[in-house]
């Protein structure tokens, strides 16, 4: 896999407050650039909810109540989010839970198109029988020991998401090879279905 050739790409992670359908309480987003991540530009906000932070949803990615109490509201951040997203190329694990949330609180956002880690990583390791990120990280032996923060918050997801991004893109050519191995089908930037060979005329 040639880097060089990708477009920019944002790997993103969102955090909701467990309602459904649920509220952004933090996203983040970093790009990956020639076949790196670059932590430096990592964007994350946290974002105070119109509803409050499930107990659920706090044991999962242990944000409370206090802590977005000062936190921007959507309104505040949400044009900045749209300006860095609109048109880029985004990724995430298990994409469709990030790209819905976002399309539902960016109702005309349009990216470039969608990779989805979890899809990626079914086609490249069919046989590995778990797909969660915790479980890939492991089979990847991806090392985490520099990202900053904590599993389960935003940037730090994002972060081990781009790093198994490229690990799992090395498996593959081309960028258009990984284009039809990671997005997914009815996602922005699925590749178009070859059209079907004209059968020859028959003379009867």
């Amino acid at each position: 896999m040639d880097f060089r050739t990708w477009p920019p790409v944002l790997v993103v992670d969102v955090e909701g407050n467990g309602e459904q359908p649920p509220d952004l309480v933090e996203v983040a987003a970093i790009p990956v650039i020639g076949g790196s991540p670059v932590p430096k530009s990592t964007r994350s906000t946290l974002i105070r909810p119109p509803r409050l932070i499930t107990p659920f949803a706090r044991r999962v990615h242990g944000i409370r109540n206090q802590d977005v109490a000062q936190a921007p509201a959507w309104e505040q951040v949400g044009p900045q989010v749209y300006a860095d997203l609109e048109g880029a190329w985004i990724c995430a694990h298990n994409a469709h839970v990030d790209y819905s949330v976002l399309l539902r609180h960016m109702p005309t956002w349009k990216p470039a198109g969608v990779l989805d880690t979890l899809r990626l990583a079914r086609a490249t390791y069919p046989k590995a029988g778990r797909y969660s990120l915790d479980a890939l990280i492991e089979l990847t032996g991806l090392d985490l020991a520099s990202v900053p923060g904590q599993r389960h918050r935003a940037a730090y997801d994002a972060h081990a998401t781009a790093l198994l991004l490229i690990a799992l893109a090395g498996h593959y050519d081309t960028w258009d090879a990984l284009l039809t191995a990671a997005v997914p089908p009815g996602m922005p930037g699925a590749p178009l279905p070859a059209p079907p060979k004209s059968e020859e005329q028959t003379l009867w």
